[in-house]
């Protein structure tokens, strides 16, 4: 009896071994790929301020610049929020509404309370949350806004069958309201992102009004996703009206996934680096360049541009990627490149300027998560007024900053850069 029970326990876990190695090898069939990536350096044909610079924005990655829009920076929760909220409260014809990151919590039951009342009084809200980012978002929200008349779609949930799908996010952030007012950048709607960056437990964030005709290519770009999760088609001036110029930006909206435009993300980054001239100011939450990039960036600095990175210190949600990270940091910092981490709390935000000229903003990390695998948004501005604006905050961040020279990098203890190492073979997915 002992011989039969050992016999059928060894085969149950051969068995179960092999239905695991299956199981691993369909999942690495599903989520890796075989498709081409950028791999050359681009070469530099022109500045920032040439026309040919913005004809070929508007041709690579989508919709052209548009005159005419005015767009307000809004630093941490207690500048954020309150505009979103008064704008949805305010909506009249509909609402759209596209994030990551949406738990529970005060902020929100505010949100869902604002969306679910607008709904009742016969606006049209559509709400696409991602299906990882909304883990944490209670049942009892989602049932708030199901009963009050709001169409609200989860981003690839699981499913057998599309298991590639899963390694693909939204991680787009987008609010239109009305298709007049908009609102994009980097904050999620969550407890930490509350407040104005006081403590550890709140943390340091920038997201960005805007008004003007570049709000029809922002509600361009949710439609995007809405078709994916709902096969719906939202048209018509509720969602489209005639724009009149607002102010004296030119602004585009473009977009990423890869379903479509994969490297449309990294394309715009090398396309700017290439093409400075003087600076480049990077603030990032998350990033981890490939070789490709920090070869660009490096490039960039020997022909004389100035390169200064804000990224998170102690106080971050990814001891993985800030490793990863500082991998990466070697060739950058001999070349002259100024990397300073933030030291108050969290910093989560996602803006680069570059010749105190173009302003790009929105959902995108400086990784390759957001380069080639996640649904990304941004907004570039050319507007140098408001360059300066974005500069003058990335300078007072920076002055709240612990600066890393390349000498303490490198006499980092061994530990760390075994560490670092580890981390970086994941750059793929981070």
């Amino acid at each position: 009896m002992k011989s039969s029970n050992a016999t059928k326990r060894t085969a149950f876990i051969l068995a179960g071994v092999a239905v695991l190695i299956l199981a691993g090898i369909f999942i690495a069939l599903n989520l890796t790929g075989d498709e081409k990536k950028i791999e050359r350096r681009l070469e530099r044909l022109y500045s920032l301020d040439d026309p040919q610079f913005r004809l070929d924005l508007g041709l690579l990655l989508g919709p052209p610049f548009v005159e005419g829009n005015r767009h307000k920076a809004l630093l941490n929760g207690d500048e954020i929020f309150p505009p979103m909220l008064a704008a949805i409260r305010a909506a009249r014809t509909s609402i759209s509404f596209e994030t990551y990151i949406y738990w529970s919590g005060d902020i929100g039951s505010a949100f869902a309370t604002a969306l679910a009342e607008r709904a009742r009084q016969g606006v049209r809200v559509h709400v696409q949350i991602d299906w990882i980012g909304s883990a944490k978002m209670d049942e009892s929200l989602l049932q708030q806004l199901t009963a009050a008349g709001v169409q609200i779609r989860k981003f690839h949930p699981p499913h057998w069958s599309h298991l590639a799908r899963l390694n693909n996010r939204t991680h787009r952030k987008l609010l239109i309201v009305d298709g007049r007012i908009a609102f994009t950048g980097g904050v999620g709607i969550a407890p930490q992102w509350t407040g104005h960056a006081q403590d550890a437990a709140h943390w340091r964030d920038t997201h960005f009004q805007v008004e003007g005709p570049v709000v029809a290519q922002m509600q361009a770009v949710f439609l995007d996703n809405w078709i994916k999760v709902a096969g719906e088609v939202l048209h018509g001036p509720d969602y489209f009206p005639a724009l009149a110029p607002a102010g004296q930006s030119s602004s585009q909206v473009f977009s990423s996934s890869p379903t479509g435009g994969s490297e449309s993300m990294q394309l715009m980054y090398l396309l700017a680096i290439t093409s400075a001239s003087r600076s480049i100011d990077v603030s990032a939450s998350y990033f981890v360049p490939d070789a490709l990039v920090v070869q660009t960036l490096t490039e960039a600095m020997k022909r004389g541009v100035k390169l200064r990175i804000i990224v998170p210190g102690d106080h971050i949600d990814s001891d993985t990627v800030r490793s990863a990270s500082r991998a990466m940091w070697g060739p950058l910092l001999e070349a002259g490149a100024v990397i300073a981490e933030y030291a108050p709390t969290m910093y989560h935000c996602k803006v680069m300027i570059v010749d105190e000229l173009l302003v790009s903003v929105g959902s995108t990390n400086f990784d390759n998560r957001s380069f080639r695998l996640n649904d990304e948004a941004s907004l570039n501005i050319l507007d140098a007024e408001f360059a300066r604006q974005q500069t003058a905050i990335f300078k007072s961040d920076l002055s709240r900053s612990r600066t890393i020279s390349f000498a303490q990098w490198r006499t980092r203890p061994w530990r760390e850069k075994v560490h670092e190492w580890l981390a970086s073979l994941l750059d793929s997915q981070l």
